[in-house]
């Protein structure tokens, strides 16, 4: 999906024009992939506009940084008025945010720890991101998920979403949109960027952090409302055939949201449509994010758009 430029861009603490947001080609991260990053959306509501789980992204970029050595100058509560100050600035709503963290320009060599950390934080509007209007048509992808013990899944690190890339691509160019990965076991893991969740027999499923998945904000997030709703959920490992014969299957992520499967591997899930216990998350979450229900879990932190500046 093209990027549509907004004004400011903040860079190690204050703003800076869009167009200014550049860095040198031997920067360590062009060489070697040494960056972690987040994804967060703002959404509109009747009364103004909010930021979906502001800290909990925010912690989470922290934690990726501190998993790979790369420590932040930054408080949370700095990176957390970095962001609002971005899509105050740039006067962007609803919108995509994009924190960046990443090794510079100052060494050559696998070696980053001499290579200065840099934090650039961007917004700009960002619309559907799996597409398809009537749910999702998925393969299982040849690419697996990386093995414990070599990448920290837990980690949102640049170099960890090469694997998403081969997985991205591979499905396109056979007819699909998305593919889905397998673990080192051969169990169920995740999409190329999106959790996972299946339901069969009123009981919802998913793959456990131990598979290879990336600890998931908004998977999280449907976790607790499936709790309130009452319904059964089980975190295990998950045989890939479950994904022919269950009841319903979804995607969940910040950019996915929450987007039901159609298919896979051209096999209808259920009748092909948005089944009852994806229907009732589904509207659970976005009645939140979209202010038509309380925010009984604290989940959004109002921003104020004013009109665009530019720095």
């Amino acid at each position: 999906m093209p990027i549509t430029p907004t004004a400011n861009i903040w860079h190690n603490g204050q703003l800076i024009p869009w167009e200014r947001a550049n860095i040198h080609v031997m920067s360590h991260v062009v060489h070697y992939g040494s960056s972690v990053f987040e994804g967060i959306r703002t959404y509109s509501q009747r009364d103004g506009n909010s930021i979906f789980r502001l800290t909990e992204h925010m912690q989470r970029f922290q934690d990726s940084a501190k998993i790979y050595r790369m420590p932040l100058p930054y408080s949370l509560e700095q990176l957390n008025d970095a962001v609002i100050d971005v899509v105050q600035a740039n006067g962007v709503a609803p919108c995509y945010i994009r924190p960046v963290a990443f090794r510079g320009y100052g060494e050559i060599g696998v070696n980053p720890l001499k290579s200065p950390v840099e934090v650039y934080i961007a917004n700009f509007p960002w619309g559907k991101y799996v597409p398809g209007n009537d749910g999702a048509d998925v393969c299982i992808s040849s690419w697996n998920r990386l093995a414990p013990n070599t990448m920290p899944s837990l980690a949102k690190a640049g170099a960890n979403y090469m694997n998403s890339q081969l997985i991205r691509m591979e499905a396109e160019v056979n007819g699909y949109v998305e593919g889905i990965a397998l673990d080192h076991n051969g169990t169920l893991s995740e999409g190329s960027g999106e959790n996972l969740f299946l339901v069969k027999g009123g009981t919802l499923y998913t793959t456990p952090l131990a598979n290879s998945v990336l600890n998931g904000i908004t998977r999280d997030s449907i976790l607790t409302l499936a709790r309130e709703l009452g319904i059964p959920t089980v975190e295990q490992a998950l045989p890939r055939e479950l994904l022919y014969i269950c009841d319903e299957a979804f995607f969940t992520g910040t950019a996915a949201e929450v987007t039901h499967l159609r298919s896979v591997d051209r096999i209808l899930v259920g009748d092909g449509t948005m089944g009852p216990v994806t229907t009732a998350l589904h509207k659970a979450f976005f009645d939140i994010v979209n202010g038509l229900a309380e925010d009984r879990y604290h989940w959004l932190t109002p921003v104020k758009v004013r009109e665009a500046v530019t720095a």
